[in-house]
């Protein structure tokens, strides 16, 4: 396969693939990732070009550095017939999707939107269904510190809830705290993380 590295290339791929969302959504978002300054350190590659039938995404240099976490491959066939699984991935990885309105939600009293640090990793991992061991802490770590991010806080500043996008521009982890569930908080995370991401030019699903 060749390795796309022109940003005129790349640049393309990028409206081919928009054209065919969402059978494209496996490698859409690491592409438009890569056109936007690649904070994940991806590389794309095709099985030719400019007429390819398959798109590769992948961490750079994964064939001589090895396993990179729960960060895996995300593969398509096109122009769009089906998809391709992404192996080794433990969760399926959804895009944001609250429908972008004028009435969008509004954090309830002594909530407010903000984000979260390096010092909430641990909060994370504790509470992701596939987390509580080393290598999930490094892998939300390298999530956290490179990819967009919404957290709701309390009047203490202390995180509520919060959404976290991934490698492939898609929702990784979302999660509210039992005692404030039922009051709206993930819809607003949801809907600020999706306005977000919209206005970077990532695509959103109602």
């Amino acid at each position: 396969m060749k390795i796309l590295t022109c940003p005129a290339q790349l640049q393309r791929l990028e409206g081919i693939l928009r054209k065919s969302l969402p059978l494209t959504l496996p490698v859409f978002g690491a592409v438009l990732n890569i056109n936007r300054g690649n904070p994940g350190q991806f590389e794309v590659l095709v099985d030719k070009w400019p007429e390819f039938g398959a798109v590769l995404a992948r961490p750079s240099g994964e064939v001589a550095s090895g396993d990179m976490g729960h960060c895996s491959r995300g593969v398509t066939k096109c122009p769009g017939t089906h998809q391709v699984p992404h192996p080794g991935r433990p969760h399926m990885r959804t895009p944001l999707s609250p429908p972008l309105t004028p009435a969008s939600p509004r954090p309830a009293p002594g909530v407010c939107v903000g984000s979260l640090s390096p010092s909430h990793v641990d909060l994370l991992n504790d509470t992701w269904p596939y987390g509580g061991n080393a290598r999930s802490r490094l892998y939300l770590a390298e999530i956290l510190r490179r990819f967009p991010q919404v957290c709701l806080q309390d009047s203490s500043g202390q995180p509520v809830a919060w959404v976290l996008t991934d490698h492939f521009g898609t929702g990784t982890h979302s999660y509210t705290l039992p005692e404030h569930r039922r009051r709206g908080h993930m819809q607003v995370a949801l809907t600020v993380a999706a306005q977000r991401a919209h206005a970077r030019g990532f695509p959103t699903f109602g």
